[in-house]
């Protein structure tokens, strides 16, 4: 396994309840295993998973396909998924501000024109402009059609003429469990993801 990916976040982390609710390196993970806080989840299919802890973990054989690391006694499989024992919570989080979840946000409208825009179609609007002293925030960008957004320029929306569909707000708090994706494509992490 190259140095990267040893530090990679590659392992699903799960409460005791087996619900997701972060990820972790693979280093990480075998600091956790080692010490008890967590056990690995030997996962063949998604009718076969075994919970197992860190010395049966380090007597599994390397299946291939498996990442693994090389250690003095021999090659250890790298888990992908983890379950915390002394932990049942699902923390709660607000998504990122980023140009995706303003898109999700808004539902891929233009607030002005509420037509629906294809990717590519629509941009970050600042209803109060940058260059008014406007901040890059939940309660002052919304997602605009590039043509409205370019006519819009530096003005206020009353000043170009246009009004807002409804007023930008801070997306309420979610379980982590809602924004977790699986960005390695880790086929054992799915039954634990909420689908999009």
């Amino acid at each position: 396994m190259s140095q990267s990916i040893l530090h990679q976040n590659i392992v699903l982390v799960l409460n005791r309840n087996w619900q997701a609710i972060n990820t972790r390196t693979p280093a990480e993970a075998f600091c956790q295993m080692a010490t008890d806080v967590a056990t690995a989840l030997d996962i063949q299919g998604k009718d076969w998973m075994v919970p197992t802890k860190w010395d049966d973990w380090q007597q599994l054989p390397v299946r291939e396909g498996d990442a693994s690391i090389g250690t003095a006694s021999g090659r250890i499989r790298v888990p992908t998924v983890i379950v915390v024992s002394n932990f049942a919570r699902v923390p709660m989080k607000r998504p990122k501000f980023n140009s995706r979840n303003l898109w999700v946000r808004d539902g891929g409208k233009c607030q002005y024109t509420g037509r629906d825009l294809k990717p590519g179609e629509g941009n970050i609007d600042h209803v109060v402009p940058r260059s008014r002293g406007g901040a890059t925030t939940w309660d002052n960008c919304v997602l605009a059609a590039c043509d409205v957004n370019s006519r819009k320029a530096d003005r206020t929306p009353e000043e170009a003429g246009l009004k807002l569909q409804k007023v930008p707000s801070t997306p309420r708090e979610l379980p982590v469990t809602a924004l977790l994706r699986n960005i390695h494509g880790i086929p054992d992490w799915d039954p634990f993801l909420v689908q999009k």
